[in-house]
């Protein structure tokens, strides 16, 4: 197994300074509770403080060095991206080997490029396009007319419908389909109407798609996913979505038709938003929010229907004194009352 020294750490991570033995070893990280004295671990939230003051790990990765008076430490001034960083040092991702499996299926007019892997069973369509040192994990269906870029990795199970396209460097994980028809019907005498979906979808550079998301494809035109973008488990996407760059967008969210998500939207886990609307740069819905209207750059809303999030918070804290305000009020009437034509 490689070992590192805190030296040779803190100069692959940058600006991080060792405080206690630099030429110590440690061969790997783990958490708090399950490092032991050959292990790094790592400290960024108030509430791990007592784990963290009691871990048994060789040394810490920390941003404040106070609480940890006689402890090794690798001192930066954001450890979980530091973190990041030593993860794929110590822990790099194995590949599987360039190649075409034996099973898998493959139109002749498909081009697979150099070091590209393609695994069990996966099937690729005509003319379909895989991008070199890519990855198509085993059962993965790639369409007619699909392309995948560059070092972009498909999970296992992976489906891009026909004529879709993901760019450089992305992951899919396993179960997610792209390009299923958008969810559009058109009502006439109480019967509904399939309305062909023949737009696509585009997956831009250095995208994560969590397991089982799902992004529709356009009716007409596209269903983009910025580039930079990272999308958690469970997530939908419909047709004709605009997400813009570097979003992120949590765990069993929506996004409704034709709704149009400005750069760096946080969406949180259960949050939704209707169709035909816009959030601005930089907006941020909170959890269970439902947005109903338009966002202006910058906003945090919360609710539903979703209100500025300092106003909801507001209205939440009322909320929670209604009962003894309705108790103060038939108080006061019982007063009034026993009172008579007194006053």
């Amino acid at each position: 197994m490689t070992t590192f020294t805190l030296g040779e750490l803190a100069a692959h991570v940058g600006g991080a300074v060792v405080v206690g033995d630099v030429g110590r070893r440690v061969e790997g990280i783990k958490t708090l509770e399950d490092a032991g004295p050959q292990h790094l671990s790592f400290y960024h939230n108030r509430r791990y403080l007592q784990a963290a003051v009691e871990s048994a790990a060789g040394a810490l990765l920390v941003a404040d060095p106070a609480p940890f008076s006689g402890r090794d430490l690798l001192v930066c001034t954001d450890p979980y991206a530091a973190l990041a960083a030593l993860l794929e040092l110590m822990h790099p991702a194995e590949r599987p080997a360039a190649g075409v499996h034996p099973s898998a299926v493959m139109a002749a007019s498909a081009r697979i490029g150099d070091g590209a892997s393609v695994g069990p069973t996966a099937v690729i369509g005509a003319r379909a396009v895989v991008g070199a040192h890519a990855v198509v994990g085993a059962g993965c269906i790639l369409g007619d007319d699909v392309e995948v870029g560059e070092g972009t990795v498909l999970h296992p199970h992976v489906v891009i419908e026909p004529r879709c396209r993901v760019g450089a460097r992305c992951i899919l994980h396993a179960g997610v389909v792209l390009g299923s028809d958008g969810f559009g019907f058109a009502t006439v005498g109480g019967l509904h109407r399939k309305v062909p979906q023949v737009g696509i979808v585009v997956v831009e550079d250095d995208v994560e798609l969590g397991a089982n998301v799902c992004v529709d494809r356009a009716a007409l035109g596209e269903t983009r996913i910025g580039r930079g973008t990272k999308v958690d488990n469970l997530v939908q996407i419909a047709h004709n979505v605009t997400v813009g760059e570097h979003s992120l967008l949590v765990s069993q969210s929506g996004i409704s038709g034709s709704t149009r998500l400005g750069h760096h939207v946080v969406m949180a886990g259960q949050s939704g938003a209707v169709g035909h609307i816009t959030l601005g740069d930089g907006t941020v819905v909170t959890a269970k929010t439902g947005v109903t209207q338009d966002t202006p750059a910058g906003a945090m809303v919360s609710g539903f229907p979703s209100r500025p999030h300092k106003e909801w918070l507001r209205a939440t804290a009322n909320l929670f004194t209604l009962d003894a305000l309705r108790r103060r009020v038939k108080k006061l009437e019982e007063t009034v009352r026993q009172l008579g034509g007194k006053l």
